[in-house]
């Protein structure tokens, strides 16, 4: 991209936030429900506003859903699903056998576990033995320790340590936050990312903190000592306009 240096790096997958709250598309800052924004009361529309800019895959987020334990946004999923002609990725609320193979069967390609991922292995180990190459393991940290539930609570688990189990037990990818930014747009936690992504053989993507384009380019440069970062991302930043799609599709590839 013009005015910056050279691009090193391999090309990473950008994918755009959705996050659902009472059926409307929100982001949240540090995660607190309470501090929601709406930025559209029409899911599939947003679907298709980010497919058409160039996106190969969305990232959707059920946040009444992870915070109740069960999907709350039915509707606005499926309306994104039905608007959807890339794969999308769906998390949240996710904590049984029968809700993760409903929506895979329902046209989601990945379901993300998160906290029950702490809790519940041997169901993490059952959905990837049942669904393979369709679960990936959303890992939450605060300065590296695992959070769980909505993240209102720190375990003591080591991040990378989760990220070892969940790659033990099948799942086909990580997702990485680390909440102390997430919806702060203060920038990746690149240096934790990379730690993590070589860690591990399965792909990692970076989440939380995007906030610019030199984001995304330190992000992209991290990728040549950090092969196993395989994407990122984005949700605040596109949606105020920090960020312009296109800009960032390019950086990325």
């Amino acid at each position: 991209a013009a005015g910056h240096a050279p691009v090193t790096g391999h090309s990473l997958t950008l994918y755009p936030a959705i996050d659902l709250k009472d059926g409307t598309c929100v982001r949240l800052r540090r995660g607190e429900m309470d501090n929601a924004t709406v930025y559209s009361d029409d899911p599939g529309a947003q679907a298709r506003a980010w497919i058409d800019a160039g996106c190969s895959w969305l990232h959707v987020v059920d946040l009444n859903g992870a915070f109740a334990g069960r999907s709350a946004n039915t509707e606005a999923i499926e309306s994104i699903i039905a608007n959807a002609s890339v794969p999308v990725q769906l998390g949240g609320g996710l904590r049984d056998l029968d809700s993760i193979g409903k929506w895979l069967n329902a046209g989601i390609s990945r379901v993300i576990l998160g906290s029950i991922a702490v809790k519940n292995p041997e169901l993490v180990r059952e959905a990837c033995r049942l669904f393979p190459g369709r679960i990936v393991a959303g890992i939450d940290a605060r300065s590296g320790q695992v959070a769980t539930e909505g993240w209102a609570e720190t375990s003591e688990m080591k991040a990378v340590e989760l990220g070892q189990r969940m790659q033990d037990v099948g799942v086909a990818a990580v997702i990485f936050t680390e909440i102390s930014r997430d919806g702060m747009l203060t920038g990746i936690d690149i240096e934790q990312t990379a730690d993590m992504a070589n860690a591990l053989s399965i792909p990692v993507i970076a989440s939380g903190g995007v906030g610019n384009l030199d984001h995304l380019v330190a992000l992209r440069a991290a990728t040549a000592q950090a092969p196993g970062i395989e994407g990122v991302i984005v949700g605040r930043a596109l949606y105020d306009g920090r960020i312009d799609l296109g800009e960032a599709l390019r950086v990325l590839a």
